[in-house]
């Protein structure tokens, strides 16, 4: 298997790298690709150095597949190129996300939708763990509205931002702002840009991209999406309305048994999902399962996940295994 790794340096470009070696998968021919300025930058994998190459190299070989996260706009150019290639993308950005011709793939959901797609696209993080989380209560009630409010990790804007953090953590203040306002000791309400709704992308991509994977596009959806200090891991507080009652029994046995999902729900000895412990793991979290008393057939629960793992690269990695197994 021939694999690229478009923006091997960035951050879910480097998890991608380490997700791929923990999960052993056999790779003949590895290429990290970098923006012209890291060309030839070295890049360690599984004990060997690799020298990275730009995209326009890569473009030129014999590639089976290539992982694409280095943002929309190359993507945009840049996965219709491979695809002609006959190189199958899974692309990590929001590029191709929406169109009618790609798939938007949580494998343990919706890996069927596949097909003989040539470019696949990896759906937010955000939403990511929240439809995993979601799927088995809908097959079993089926969801008749969504209210979500993210808390999400400022790894999830990328380096820089972190890099902010870090300085304003150490020296009261930084000189490379990422974000309009101080990150540390604050919570943003403010995560992407403004759409002329007054939402903002990321709370859109929640509304579209759920409607896609469930192929549900009636399911009322809401969402707030809010950046806070936290360095890895995304938490979400979900209210789910159903179109039919559940047995709380119920609830905690089908989540239980869905593959990606650990429930953690014992409140009577403080243990509930947690970004600090959810970091570095692939699963999703779901704890403080509590019937809504304001509202019939509602459902509250809390959702968290590593956003850089299976909220992007973990995800990626799944879509790969199965198009190599299939």
């Amino acid at each position: 298997m021939k694999l690229a790794i478009v923006g091997a340096t960035g951050m879910v470009g480097r998890t991608m790298l380490k997700v791929l070696s923990e999960r052993n998968i056999k790779i003949d021919e590895l290429y990290p690709v970098t923006s012209a300025t890291n060309r030839g930058k070295i890049i360690e994998y599984k004990g060997k150095n690799y020298a990275a190459i730009t995209i326009e190299e890569a473009v030129k070989l014999d590639l089976d597949f290539a992982i694409f996260s280095a943002g929309g706009n190359v993507s945009q150019e840049w996965a219709p190129r491979f695809a002609a290639r006959n190189i199958v993308v899974i692309d990590n950005s929001s590029a191709w996300r929406m169109n009618d011709n790609c798939p938007l793939v949580v494998p343990q959901i919706n890996q069927d939708s596949i097909g003989d797609a040539k470019i696949i696209a990896n759906p937010n993080c955000s939403t990511i763990q929240m439809v995993l989380a979601l799927h088995p209560l809908h097959h079993l009630y089926g969801i008749k509205r969504i209210v979500v409010s993210t808390y999400q990790s400022v790894s999830g804007t990328g380096k820089a931002a972190v890099q902010q953090m870090e300085d304003e953590r150490k020296k009261g203040s930084s000189s490379n702002m990422v974000y309009s306002y101080p990150i540390d000791q604050n919570c943003i309400p403010h995560c992407d840009v403004f759409l002329d709704n007054g939402y903002t992308k990321e709370e859109m991509k929640l509304v579209n991209e759920t409607r896609k994977i469930f192929a549900s596009p009636d399911i009322q959806i809401t969402a707030t999406a809010v950046r806070v200090p936290v360095t890895g891991g995304h938490s979400e507080s979900i209210n789910v309305a159903f179109e039919r009652d559940f047995d709380m029994n119920d609830v905690k046995k089908a989540l239980t048994q869905t593959e990606g999902v650990v429930l953690v729900d014992n409140t009577q000895n403080n243990q509930y999902p947690m970004p600090i412990y959810a970091k570095d793991k692939d699963e999703v979290f779901v704890g403080r399962l509590r019937r809504d008393e304001s509202n019939p057939n509602t459902l509250n629960m809390w959702v968290v996940a590593d956003n850089l793992r299976k909220g992007a690269a973990t995800n990626a990695i799944e879509i790969l295994e199965k198009l190599i197994k299939n």
